[in-house]
């Protein structure tokens, strides 16, 4: 392909457009901005010309704010895990990018199910949510059409109708 003439206003560059063509190159603010999202929200490492303290500080407390977010869309798991409700969270949500509140629970309530760690009301808000909404943690949730059963530690709930039943065994 030929060069375009120098000091040409009208001239056009007529290459072909490749995939990486819109991507930031190292060293561009996009780039660095995109290394620190990734140190404060999914765990990635400081970048270089941060101070490690008050990034860890910031990361802290972005971690405590979407704790908080999640809690107000599972206000049943949060309780159930009472005052180890922000460490657990913490913990599990650390090395995490975020998918929303409401995904967020719904991935740490079936992680701890996993473990065998999920309180009884944990349980019972997860399997609510199973019965009421299909999700697969890549897709976000859809409202079921269909009738559905959730399952989660010992409670069962049926949905029937766009009604949701919680049927737990008699203790």
């Amino acid at each position: 392909m030929s060069a375009l003439p120098a000091g040409d206003p009208n001239a056009t560059d007529h290459r072909p457009s490749t995939p990486d063509a819109h991507r930031p190159a190292d060293g561009s603010l996009a780039s660095r901005q995109a290394a620190l999202v990734a140190a404060l929200v999914a765990g990635g490492p400081p970048p270089p010309g941060f101070a490690p303290a008050p990034l860890a500080a910031a990361r802290a407390a972005l971690l405590r704010k979407r704790a908080g977010e999640v809690a107000r869309h599972w206000p049943l798991l949060a309780a159930a895990l009472g005052p180890s409700w922000p460490a657990t969270f913490m913990a599990w949500a650390g090395d995490r990018p975020t998918g929303g509140g409401l995904r967020d629970g719904w991935d740490l309530a079936r992680a701890l199910q996993a473990r065998r760690a999920l309180p009884a009301l944990g349980a019972d808000e997860l399997a609510v949510r199973e019965a009421t909404f299909r999700y697969d943690a890549d897709e976000p949730p859809r409202r079921r059409r269909s009738p559905a059963v959730g399952r989660a530690g010992g409670a069962v709930a049926v949905q029937l109708a766009g009604r949701v039943r919680l049927i737990r065994p008699a203790r």
